[in-house]
Parts: C-alpha cells; structure tokens; sequence
C-alpha cells in the first residue's frame, strides 16, 4: 500500500491544518492525560468523514502514547497497566468489531455523543472522588474496553479509573500511556482484518504520529509550570462544540 497516495485528496493547507491540531492535542495530553481522542475529530471529520476517524487515531496513538511513555516512563504503575489490559483485551476488540459495522452517520453519532458525555463524565468523578481497588478497576476496564474499541475521545474514562484507584499526576498520564499503546494494538489488529485501513488512512495516522511525537516532550517541559485546568477547560469547550456539530451533521445525513 501506497500511504502518500491517501494525501491525493487532501489540500496542503488540509495537511497543515492536522499537523497542527495534532502538535497541540499532544502536548495537551501530556498536560492533562488526553487531547489527541478528543481533539482530532473536530478537523478529522469534516475532512475526511466519520468512518475513518477511529482506525486513523488508533494507528496515530501508537506513536503519540510511545512518546508519552517515554517521557513519563518512570512513573508508570506497571500493576495496574497489566490488570485494565488484561481485563479490557477481549471487549476492546469487541467495541472496535463493533465499529466497523456502523455507517457514516452511524459513527458521527457514536463519536459526537462519546465526546459530550466525556466532559460532565470527567468533572462528576472528580467531583465525588471515587475509589476503587483493583476488583472494581478490572471490572470498570471491561467497560472501557468496549467503549474505547468503538469511539474516539474515550481517553477520559481510562483517566477516571485510574485516579479512582489511587494514582496521580505523571502516574497517571504514563500508565494511561502502557495502556493505550496496547488497546490501540488490539483495534489496528480488529481494523486490519476487516479492511478498514486504507491508504488516507494510514497517511493521515502517519501525519498526527510523526507530528504529536515532540508535544509529548514539550508538556514533560511545561507540566509543572502551567495550569492544568486552564488547558482543561478550553478542551471541554471545544470536545462539546465538536459533538456537537457531528451529531447534528449526522442527523441531517439520517
């Protein structure tokens, strides 16, 4: 397969567009622990529509969480990383199955709702504090798996469970990171076999990878300096505003 073929559709200013987006969702994820799930729909869908949009952040995460690991590696929780794998492994590729079945509309809608429902899901839990010990973390994996395998901007659940299991700050972002890189491996397998990644999808993944790489180091610089909440407060107005134009366009499609 040819991937610079996928760009045959795409403007340079298109291209640009992307990379740009893609270097901010990164080092907003380094920041704050998700960005790219959440941000990249909002120019990926207008572009190139729903359907690609999941396969397209699966393959580019590989790259954003490897650099995201790298940076924060020390801090990583390995224990809770293999159970949420272990526990989330069969209902990913389940959710990401699943995806591949939706039509056009069908994954705007799925997108857009995930991406609404993320931000109140975030502020509630933090909110309350919950806690939980690792039964209830493998049993809310298993939830995740299934969301996380069909939907992009899922990233905030994953955060929520692992804060309610006790980690903080650069724990969490790297331990999200080990996890990651492994559902994203188990959704590229489920979207491989079912013929879902073609050249523009495998170039636009390519695009964001290479591009988010530096964002990862760049938040390692700032994320003692700079307000999280600040950064967390413009993505939950942009991810709403984002769900809330697909779902309409998907409406309209309907």
């Amino acid at each position: 397969m040819n991937f610079l073929s996928g760009f045959a559709d795409i403007s340079l200013l298109q291209i640009l567009l992307v990379a740009a987006v893609a270097l901010f969702a990164s080092v907003i994820g380094g920041l704050a622990g998700y960005g790219t799930g959440a941000l990249m729909p909002l120019v990926l869908v207008p572009m190139v529509g729903a359907e690609p949009v999941v396969p397209i952040i699966a393959i580019s995460s590989i790259f954003t969480n490897s650099s995201r690991f790298i940076a924060f590696v020390r801090f990583a929780d390995r224990r809770k990383a293999i159970i949420v794998i272990a526990a989330a492994l069969f209902s990913t590729a389940l959710g990401a199955y699943g995806y591949t079945r939706l039509t056009s509309a069908g994954a705007a809608l799925v997108i857009g709702s995930m991406l609404i429902l993320s931000v109140p899901l975030r502020r509630l839990l933090r909110k309350h504090s919950v806690r939980i010990g690792e039964r209830g973390l493998a049993a809310g994996a298993v939830g995740y798996g299934v969301v996380v395998g069909g939907t992009a901007g899922s990233g905030v659940i994953l955060l929520s469970l692992l804060m309610a299991a006790g980690l903080e700050g650069a724990a969490v972002v790297a331990t999200d990171a080990v996890i990651s890189l492994t559902s994203a491996a188990v959704k590229i397998s489920v979207f491989g076999l079912t013929g879902v990644i073609t050249a523009q999808v495998l170039a636009l993944a390519l695009l964001i990878g290479l591009v988010a790489i530096p964002g990862a180091f760049l938040a390692k610089a700032f994320v003692e300096r700079m307000p999280v909440h600040i950064h967390a407060a413009i993505l939950d107005a942009a991810v709403i505003t984002g769900g809330v134009v697909m779902i309409t366009s998907a409406l309209r499609a309907l």
